[in-house]
């Protein structure tokens, strides 16, 4: 059974509830989908921490990291 909950909104979260129900979706339909898409950000934000953490753990990546960098400086024009 879905449970119910109280929010106390401010004037940022009760405009954008306004303009997603201005959509046409309903508060809980708002509401509910917010959470959801919330959620999935964070966790792809957690990936991505967990990808940057293992390339900058990875030796061998950052020397030629550094080698195309030192690369494209030396190529690059004076100016």
């Amino acid at each position: 059974m879905p449970s119910a909950i109280s929010v106390r909104l401010d004037d940022e979260a009760e405009k954008a509830l306004r303009a997603l129900e201005a959509t046409g979706m309903s508060r809980s339909m708002a509401i509910r989908t917010s959470l959801v898409r919330a959620a999935a950000q964070l966790r792809r934000h957690d990936v991505l921490a967990a990808e940057v953490a293992a390339l900058e753990a990875d030796e061998a990546d950052r020397s030629e990291m550094l080698a195309v960098a030192d690369a494209m400086e030396s190529l690059r024009a004076e100016g």
